[in-house]
């Protein structure tokens, strides 16, 4: 079972709900928490453990071989990304535009752009209990950040014995998220109850249809807007699964590093309702 937590903008509480609810299950379940916010990954602030392992992460890159060039041509009009072109007696490779996909490399009729390993970013995985932690951070100056995002998608095949994967997912509705939460079983988009929080549900909202994933809703920081949130996952038929108080001593914990379920009653319940309905739509959705 491979659950997404997402939200339209940053801030809402995704990675608050994440990791609370990753520790909470895992207290009676092998769960894996996948941090895909490369960018910026900050799942680990609240994650302690024993590190498994650290390792680098490459992605592969062309590299023009001169002396077995031709000049033909093919390989700029192969290249769907503009990553490469002709100029004069040269060919040029931006490195920033390719995507990777070996088109130029495989089909190129002298072999003259040999595929090369870049260094994209760093890979990191810690255990505490029955919880794995894994997260990836993206290399400074690195302009892509979906490689990544898939190359520590793969990571998870490493823990086959995981009851459940959570994925604390990049903000927003590019392309990261998309690559983030493509595969899930369920996406619960977390919001809040302001107009901008309404704004990028409805943006995140139409992502989750356009790809094709069922997801649900969290209303964080409840109490201190309006109802206009409320009123349009009704009119809209969205399931609101949990609705977590606005309390300011939840902040503080979390801004010392700690997880709030384990301190604020009304917040646990609230984590307890997401996990309980997890467990439900599991039930529901195993493929006897």
């Amino acid at each position: 079972m491979k659950i997404s937590i997402a939200s339209g903008k940053g801030g809402t509480g995704k990675t608050t709900v994440a990791t609370n609810l990753a520790s909470l299950i895992s207290e009676s379940e092998n769960v894996l928490l996948l941090d895909l916010d490369v960018e910026e990954p900050n799942s680990g602030l609240f994650i302690g453990g024993e590190e498994l392992f650290c390792r680098v992460v490459d992605r592969m890159i062309p590299e023009w071989n001169h002396a077995n060039c031709t000049l033909c041509g093919l390989c700029q009009e192969l290249c769907n990304f503009n990553s490469i072109v002709r100029i004069a007696s040269e060919i040029l490779v931006f490195k920033e535009l390719c995507h990777s996909c070996y088109a130029c490399s495989e089909l190129c009729p002298e072999g003259a752009l040999p595929m090369k390993a870049n260094r994209m970013g760093v890979t990191r995985a810690s255990q505490s209990g029955r919880l794995v932690f894994v997260d990836s951070k993206l290399d400074i100056g690195q302009e892509q950040a979906v490689p990544l995002i898939s190359a520590t998608k793969e990571v998870a095949k490493e823990f086959p014995d995981r009851d459940i994967i959570l994925i604390d997912s990049p903000p927003g509705t590019s392309c990261p998220v998309i690559e983030a939460t493509m595969d899930s079983d369920l996406v619960i988009l977390v919001t809040e109850p302001t107009p901008f929080g309404m704004n990028d549900l409805m943006l995140a909202v139409e992502t989750m249809k356009e790809i094709g994933r069922p997801y649900v809703v969290v209303i964080n920081r409840y109490g201190i807007g309006d109802s206009r949130v409320e009123e349009y996952c009704i009119n809209e038929g969205i399931e609101i699964i949990a609705m977590i108080p606005d309390d300011r001593k939840v902040a503080e914990i979390y801004s010392r590093g700690k997880l709030p379920y384990k301190e604020v009653k009304a917040f646990r319940n609230e984590i307890c309702r997401i996990k309980d309905y997890i467990y439900k739509y599991k039930a529901e959705n195993t493929v006897q």
